[in-house]
């Protein structure tokens, strides 16, 4: 089967599709032939070994693991002896080993069954930024009420961020700098607010701010937190090629003990329930992520570089097997 790779760090032109073999899945393994895959920040900062501190994890001089790639959507080809409830056939989403394949790798634990009128380039936009995006408005304890903040909406985590806080009743204030994205955002149910256009603008007094990225001063978001307020750190983009956007949630840590407002940092943490709550969502119409384009599994060195120059609308997707193009199914573009 055909696989992206990459076997140095560097920009997305060190990836190239090449022939490998799978053995045969053990335990609770799965077999996913993958229909799409999602495109994130995390794999350009998988391929660029960046912030270096990273490859203390990855791979000090190069990649261990070769492969790309963790969102996919597509149909079960074969379960280990020791998986239930999966069978071939059936249609998932949810995350893999080198999901840039034409089949991945995964766990039973790690995908859900989708149903047949959510379409696969969908479904693969959501898990890695859905999971994250929940994980965030329940570290900034979100609710019915809850007045929030999301600045930089118009990512993959933010814009999911801004349509889940909505559904969980919260009054949300969507700021990003993409205004040909304001009217998807408003169309999820949030004010929409231009991220440059200042402290007036984007208010304060939040019981919940969530940033996606950039590189506004610790102190600046604080000012935009309510006394007991939470400020969630989403992402490590920015910064220096050592600790990146690492640098802000570290100053956080360190100043958290001392001030009654919450200042946290959040990373993905796929979970089962998690997964499922958001295949639910998207079953039922009232989760719709925004995708921006499709790319064939040629051109994933071309679909990361979209996403990390800021010229993504939305989420982009590998259809492996399928040609670029818009997105297509039930999610708003």
């Amino acid at each position: 089967m055909r696989a992206v790779v990459r076997e140095r760090y560097g920009d997305p032109a060190v990836l190239r599709v090449v022939e490998r073999d799978l053995a045969a899945p053990a335990g609770d393994e799965v077999h996913v032939r993958v229909a799409a895959a999602g495109v994130a920040m995390g794999d350009w900062h998988m391929v660029a070994g960046l912030p270096s501190v990273l490859r203390l994890v990855t791979g000090l001089r190069a990649p261990r693991e070769h492969g790309v790639g963790l969102d996919l959507a597509g149909t079960v080809e074969a379960v280990g002896p020791d998986v239930t409830g999966l069978r071939p056939g059936d249609r998932v989403l949810g995350c893999g080993r080198s999901a840039f394949a034409e089949t991945a790798v995964t766990r039973a634990g790690r995908v859900a069954v989708l149903p047949d009128h959510v379409a696969f380039p969908v479904a693969a936009a959501v898990p890695t930024s859905g999971t994250t995006a929940l994980h965030a408005l329940r570290t900034g304890r979100v609710g019915a009420g809850s007045r929030v903040l999301v600045l930089g909406a118009g990512g993959g985590v933010g814009s999911l961020a801004t349509r889940l806080a909505v559904l969980a009743g919260a009054e949300v204030t969507a700021a990003t700098a993409r205004a040909d994205l304001a009217a998807a955002l408003a169309g999820f149910g949030a004010a929409v607010v231009d991220r440059g256009a200042g402290a007036a603008a984007l208010g304060s007094g939040y019981d919940a701010v969530l940033v996606t990225g950039g590189l506004t001063p610790l102190a600046d978001l604080r000012a935009l937190v309510g006394l007991r307020g939470t400020l969630v750190l989403v992402g490590a983009e920015g910064g220096g090629r050592v600790l990146g956007g690492l640098t802000r949630q570290l100053a956080a840590a360190a100043r958290d003990p001392w001030t009654r407002q919450r200042l946290r940092s959040v990373v993905s943490r796929e979970n089962p329930a998690d997964l499922a709550r958001l295949r639910d969502l998207l079953a039922s119409g009232d989760l719709a992520p925004v995708l921006d384009r499709t790319f064939p599994l040629d051109e994933a060195g071309a679909a990361i570089d979209r996403l990390a120059s800021g010229a993504a609308r939305g989420k982009v997707v590998l259809t492996v097997g399928g040609r670029a193009g818009d997105g297509d199914g039930p999610g708003v573009s």
